[in-house]
């Protein structure tokens, strides 16, 4: 499997602590434009949820600034963000839609849309209840109370921990 580190090693640092945040709503619609259903690639929303939390752990982990405000919480199948389970729990299980009139060179500066890239590329091949699982196995979410927020010291330390991992790997 691709690392996401070796994809986003060049971007490391560059984006300044001053860029604006991001919505969750903004970053979940960068991974909807991104799913391809024409090729059989859906999002659904437990996956996109798994993706937010990656996103968010490792923009934390390579520019110490959080990707988008919302905060995550440990949810019984894994981390949420509360306003992105609202947007989508109308429609479960099933994919969700591309979003309308979505321009992300609008929204994100090149780093952040790089990160969101590559984001999907190394973990959105898993399937979501894979992703679930992953999440299961880590630190942050292992640690902390069902339906509590997931602190951002505890995402960050460990992403930042899993990148200086692989780092020594290669």
């Amino acid at each position: 499997m691709m690392k996401l580190q070796e994809t986003t090693h060049c971007h490391q640092k560059s984006t300044p602590a001053s860029s604006p945040l991001a919505s969750a709503n903004s970053v979940a619609d960068a991974f909807l434009k991104l799913s391809q259903p024409e090729t059989g690639d859906v999002l659904t929303h437990l996956k996109l949820q798994k993706l937010l939390y990656y996103a968010q752990g490792y923009h934390l982990a390579l520019y110490n600034v959080p990707l988008f405000e919302e905060p995550i919480l440990a949810w019984e199948h894994g981390p949420v963000v509360q306003q992105i389970y609202h947007r989508f729990k109308h429609l479960g299980s099933a994919s969700l839609p591309p979003p309308e009139n979505y321009h992300s060179t609008d929204i994100f500066t090149p780093d952040q849309l790089a990160l969101i890239i590559d984001v999907n590329t190394v973990y959105g091949q898993f399937s979501a209840w894979k992703l679930r699982d992953m999440t299961h196995n880590e630190y942050p979410w292992l640690v902390t109370p069902r339906n509590e927020e997931i602190r951002r010291d505890l995402i960050y330390e460990f992403f930042k921990n899993h990148l200086l991992k692989h780092d020594g790997e290669e």
